[in-house]
């Protein structure tokens, strides 16, 4: 790298800075060029004098620096215009609220000369009159506005409005924590691509009338790449009807930051084509405005310290309804694999060697989530405060390889690097701690809907995962097709699906395969495979139901609407699929509580798993003869000891009364 561009890097937080905090006074102090004269046309519609760009189409790879192929050839059409009339300059607005705090993120449309560069939060509680409680400069570059409450009542409904001037609005409803609900229900999406332009129609009102309690838009909201702007508000007019008024969970992905894809290297910077070196192509203060956009409003991260570089994160936890979702960032931390290790295809990150040895490739000191995410998975396992009662994890991409044609019907790849079934010991280590949860994982990114169960010692052992269809899936598309077009050992019974049961992917992962969606012909909108997943939490049973919803479905029409395959409903506990080889004492609990219960096996002092008991009694299964240990709490495994418990058969075990 030559002095001027690493003299460039270590100015851009700085011209960021000087934008951002100007950005009250007016346009005229708004740097033309916010991310240096090495990406004249980055974010460049929404930049400058925008107003007179017009809405031109938006290359994937139009600035000269910028590095890699896409999935997919060709930019996309022109976004919306960016010109609207002023009193319809707010866009939309996501929130999260969470142990008190309310977290709002505002978008506005590009704003001109002479207009105010501040937002407004209003409400409207029990029916008062409307309220001021929050301000707000909008960003620049993004035109982006938050908002933080702290104090924030969680058991009402709020109407809220997003105020720029006088005129200009977008209203919404803050919704209470259903904690009094049975069944908490979560939207599970991602992959929206740019080349269909307009209106998402048949989604929003499906999911309307399925009403969930919380939306996860997992990443790819949008694929304009240099253009993130225009792009994040082309995604909120597609939404904004059902994000609203409901919690939205959004993490950005690759194509978010201008990537065909990303090995973070924990905030490295790539230097080759593709990326696969690892690190991001694109300026820091790009980055991080990408990830503000789309995350700010999630809960405060408990360890915000940003990565190299200064580029920031957004992992976290969020309870909603006595759900406690882990959300991480598979991506940031991932090692990439171009230097790293053998290129055994046309690409660093792509494998068609049959001859290959999986293992080669698991190398010391490769990472996945990365230290810290690990020790925090570790942690929200064992921690059930805020009424927690389950648990499930949130992240872009899959910890396995459940592809096997890629952008083709006809076009094999053995392995992708660029799952998250690779590295192979980082995957493990992160399902050890979700099984330890007795949680589902829930993804995107893959194109191609598939229900798996992983195995991390042998097939079946693992969490569940379940990977949602590509809201619109004209990029990229991807199937399911043994090369012998037989099903594997354990297929499910009376599935109308070929191909169930136990395959070890590329990488040489188990994983069982319980459902998948093919796209049926990639060039008809109505046999893409385009869709979305729904998941529903029922707290009384403990029962997982998959859903999985084709884009131009009738909901009303019931199950039979689903992509054959599903619905699929599983217990929370079948996420710890280990083989059982005997019982501690049954815990009966005075008075009916429920506390957190966390069993350890005294031999190696392996956490098996953590959960909170049901019905005011827990009977502790376990993996292994000899002694173990159990560790209680109200909401941590904290408050009381069980120790030299030894396993017996389920019949023998016997009853233990504890008091807390």
């Amino acid at each position: 790298m030559n002095l001027t561009r690493r003299l460039f890097l270590k100015l851009t937080p700085l011209l960021f800075w000087r934008a951002s905090s100007s950005s009250v006074i007016g346009a005229e102090s708004e740097a033309a060029l916010p991310f240096g004269s090495d990406f004249p046309k980055l974010d460049s519609l929404a930049t400058g004098e925008w107003w007179t760009k017009g809405t031109l189409a938006a290359a994937p790879n139009e600035n000269k620096n910028a590095k890699g192929k896409t999935k997919g050839a060709g930019g996309p059409p022109a976004p919306p215009s960016l010109d609207v009339p002023r009193d319809e300059v707010v866009c939309f607005a996501c929130y999260t609220h969470q142990s008190g705090v309310l977290k709002m993120s505002a978008q506005l449309f590009p704003l001109k000369p002479g207009e105010a560069r501040v937002a407004r939060l209003e409400v409207k509680p029990d029916g008062a009159d409307w309220k001021e409680i929050a301000k707000s400069e909008v960003n620049y570059p993004g035109w982006d506005a938050h908002f933080r409450v702290e104090g924030w009542d969680g058991s009402k409904n709020v109407p809220y409005r997003v105020r720029h001037g006088e005129q200009a609005m977008f209203e919404g409803l803050i919704r209470r924590d259903p904690v009094e609900k049975n069944v908490i229900v979560i939207a599970n999406m991602s992959c929206n691509s740019s080349r269909t332009i307009g209106p998402r129609t048949e989604i929003v009102e499906n999911l309307r009338a399925q009403d969930p309690d919380v939306l996860f838009f997992g990443g790819d909201q949008t694929y304009r790449h240099t253009e993130h702007t225009a792009g994040w508000i082309e995604f909120g007019l597609q939404f904004r009807d059902i994000i609203r008024d409901r919690p939205t969970v959004c993490i950005p992905d690759d194509h978010d930051v201008g990537h065909g894809n990303l090995w973070g290297e924990a905030g490295g910077q790539s230097h080759i084509e593709g990326d696969a070196d690892g690190g991001y192509r694109y300026p820091v203060a790009y980055v991080n405005q990408v990830q503000r956009q789309q995350s700010w409003h999630l809960p405060d991260s408990p360890d915000p310290a940003p990565v190299s570089r200064d580029i920031s994160v957004y992992f976290t936890r969020m309870t909603i309804g006595g759900i406690d979702f882990a959300i991480l960032e598979d991506r940031k931390f991932k090692t990439g694999p171009a230097g790293t290790i053998p290129q055994m295809g046309p690409r660093p990150d792509h494998i068609n060697d049959p001859s290959y040895d999986p293992k080669s490739i698991d190398l010391p000191g490769l990472e996945l989530l990365g230290q810290r995410q690990e020790k925090f998975l570790r942690e929200w396992g064992k921690d059930y405060s805020g009424g927690a009662e389950m648990k499930c994890v949130l992240s872009a991409t899959a910890f396995c390889g459940a592809v096997h044609m890629h952008g083709g019907r006809d076009k094999r790849l053995l392995a992708d690097l660029d799952c998250n079934g690779w590295p192979q010991s980082g995957r493990n280590r992160a399902l050890v701690e979700i099984r330890r949860a007795w949680a589902p994982h829930l993804c995107g990114d893959q194109h191609l809907a598939v229900v798996v169960k992983h195995g991390i010692e042998e097939f079946g052992d693992g969490p569940f995962s379940f990977t949602s269809p590509a809201l619109v899936n004209t990029i990229y598309g991807r199937w399911w097709h043994p090369l012998d077009e037989q099903p594997g050992p354990n297929p499910v019974p009376n599935s109308p699906l070929p191909w169930t049961g136990d395959f070890k992917d590329g990488l040489g992962n188990p994983i069982r395969m319980l459902a998948y969606a093919n796209p049926e012909d990639i060039q008809d909108e109505k046999q893409r495979a385009d869709g979305y997943g729904l998941i529903r939490f029922d707290k009384r049973s403990r029962q997982i139901t998959f859903e999985c919803w084709p884009r131009f479905a009738k909901v009303t029409d019931g199950d039979k609407a689903q992509f054959p395959g599903w619905p699929i409903t599983i217990v929370m506990d079948a996420n710890d699929g280990r083989k059982v080889t005997g019982w501690l004492p049954e815990l009966v609990f005075e008075s009916g509580a429920n506390p957190v219960v966390q069993v350890i096996e005294d031999a190696t002092g392996d956490v098996l798993y953590t959960v909170r008991a049901q019905g005011g009694r827990f009977h502790p299964r376990v993996y292994s003869t000899g002694k173990h240990t159990i560790k209680l709490g109200p909401d941590k495994p904290d408050a009381q000891t069980l120790a030299d418990l030894e396993p017996k058969p389920k019949a023998e075990s016997g009853q233990r009364i504890v008091k807390l």
